[in-house]
Order: C-alpha cells, then structure tokens, then sequence
C-alpha cells in the first residue's frame, strides 16, 4: 500500500457524521490502539494526520453521547479522594 493509499483510506477515512455506531466505535478502538506507534515513530506529518482524524473521531462519539456515564475516580474530585486516601500514613 502506497503512502497515498493509506493516508486516504487510515487518515482521512470516512466523515465520523456518516457512520454507524458500531464503525465509529470500531474506529476509535484502531486509532486508540495505534496512537502509541505514531506519537513514537510516525512523521510530523502522520502524527498531525493521527490528531486530526482522532479528534474528528471522538468529536462524534461525544456529540452523540452528551450523557455518557463518568466514572467518579476520572474526575478531578474523584482524583483528589485518591491522592488524600494515599497520604493519610503517619509520618514519623
């Protein structure tokens, strides 16, 4: 596969708005799953591609799901609670 194709067909891909929800979300699990190898080896140009296309990507997810359940502990709230339950051992 040629640099074009795969730019094209990975990169650009399909506009978020016209999948279902089951693609989309099949999307966002390939574009999570690569990021890592991007950020670490990809071109400036393949990185800028990844961040626009994974931010179209869950701009759609979240716009279709404005109620999603939050965990608790993924809050900054819920992360304070955290980091006091770790640090109440007696110093001394």
């Amino acid at each position: 596969m040629n640099e074009h194709d795969e730019r094209g067909s990975t990169m650009t891909g399909v506009d978020p708005g016209r999948l279902d929800d089951q693609q989309l979300m099949k999307e966002l699990e390939t574009i999570h799953r690569t990021r890592h190898d991007t950020l670490l080896y990809g071109s400036n140009d393949a990185l800028r591609a990844h961040n626009e296309r994974m931010a179209q990507l869950e701009g759609e997810y979240l716009r279709r799901n404005p109620r999603r359940p939050v965990a608790a502990g993924r809050t900054r709230e819920g992360a304070r609670e955290r980091g006091c339950g770790e640090t109440t051992a007696p110093h001394g």
